[in-house]
């Protein structure tokens, strides 16, 4: 169990999956259709779950790596995420379940894991000083 009970979602997707080769080969208007069908099933997952909903994410950007060589463009199937509040890692996992991420659109599989915010020690904050000097 997380320390906080905060636990994070991320949302999966690949372009080469065979859900999203068949979603991109539906005619405009049947696709259309789909994805008002889906963001109203989201809206109201969003809404009868809204109480553990810790914070509502959002889609992810274009990746970088950062090695041991230095930095270059990557890709993976990271798509979005979310931040929910639940008694347990399996409460949290269930939350998903029937999703419209994947039961309405194309998306894979969502992951959810412990998480917790991450504090600085005291001792290693930077510390600031201001001086405002009124002369």
């Amino acid at each position: 169990m997380s320390a906080n009970n905060t636990f994070l979602t991320v949302f999966l997707g690949s372009k080469t999956n065979p859900r999203m080769t068949a979603w991109n080969a539906l005619p405009e208007a049947e696709r259309l259709a789909k994805q008002k069908e889906g963001i109203a099933a989201w809206k109201a997952w969003a809404e009868k779950y809204q109480s553990a909903i810790v914070g509502m994410g959002g889609p992810l950007g274009k990746t970088k790596k950062v090695s041991q060589r230095g930095i270059e463009d990557t890709s993976n199937e990271m798509g979005a995420y979310m931040v929910v509040r639940a008694d347990s890692h399996e409460a949290a996992a269930e939350l998903f379940e029937r999703h419209p991420h994947f039961t309405i659109f194309p998306g894979e599989p969502s992951r959810s894991c412990p998480f917790s915010r991450y504090r600085t020690p005291e001792r290693l904050r930077p510390r600031i000083e201001l001086s405002i000097n009124y002369a």
